[in-house]
């Protein structure tokens, strides 16, 4: 819970950070808003160890799924310097825990054996992504970083039991715009995540206990944007 209290309130901050500077700047900046979709290419869910009944334990890596990915963007480049720019963005994936074979170990022991499917759904809130460009006519290249709050659940297909993990990570970006007209622009871009998921006691990875370790997805995405 103080963890959870600590994101919120430094994704407030940030936010508030944000909105400020949209709507205390000269009109005649370059603000926009866009829709984006893509697929997400995970890692391995990694650096596998059991909490709360489960500590002690550790397992081996595990495997995701790909996923569609869908989300907007809401953004703005400083009329004073056009080359930098904030942004803020959020984004929906499903890297699912595929069906897959699976070692646990704890005190020098391994078993091996096969661990059924799992939803994961993951929702990426950049409350903040600090945004510089390159404006060559009509193509805009960008790069993009920032801070990045994961919103994890994880369900057993088969019950009704689920567990969240709430987390700040880290939130990439490197892309391509190009502007059609004026005030329309479609892009392309790469972007990379990680953060550290840490599932409770109700998990349903374990029946006794939880687990935690780190997750990273590459990500394509494409989209359209208005720019007023």
């Amino acid at each position: 819970m103080r963890r959870l209290c600590s994101v919120v309130g430094l994704s407030v901050v940030a936010v508030g950070v944000l909105w400020l500077t949209l709507f205390s700047c000269p009109v005649q900046a370059e603000l926009y808003v866009a829709g984006q979709g893509g697929v997400s290419i995970p890692n391995r869910f990694s650096n596998l160890v059991g909490v709360d009944g489960n500590a002690g334990f550790t397992v081996s890596d595990l495997s995701l799924q790909n996923s569609f990915i869908y989300g907007g963007k809401l953004g703005y480049y400083f009329d004073s310097m056009k080359w930098l720019g904030v942004e803020t963005e959020v984004f929906n994936s499903t890297p699912h825990i595929k069906q897959q074979t699976a070692t646990v170990s704890a005190g020098g022991v391994s078993v091996t054996g096969t661990l059924i499917g799992q939803s994961l759904r993951v929702l990426n809130w950049a409350p903040v992504n600090v945004v510089v460009r390159y404006q060559m006519g009509q193509f805009e290249p960008y790069a993009g970083v920032g801070m990045g709050v994961f919103f994890a659940n994880i369900k057993d297909g088969g019950s009704v039991e689920s567990s969240s993990s709430t987390n700040v990570g880290v939130n990439t970006q490197l892309g391509l715009r190009y502007l059609v007209t004026k005030h329309v622009s479609l892009f392309g871009e790469w972007k990379y995540n990680r953060a550290s998921f840490n599932f409770s006691s109700s998990s349903p990875t374990q029946e006794t206990g939880g687990i935690k370790g780190d997750y990273s997805a590459h990500i394509l995405a494409v989209g359209v944007g208005y720019h007023f």
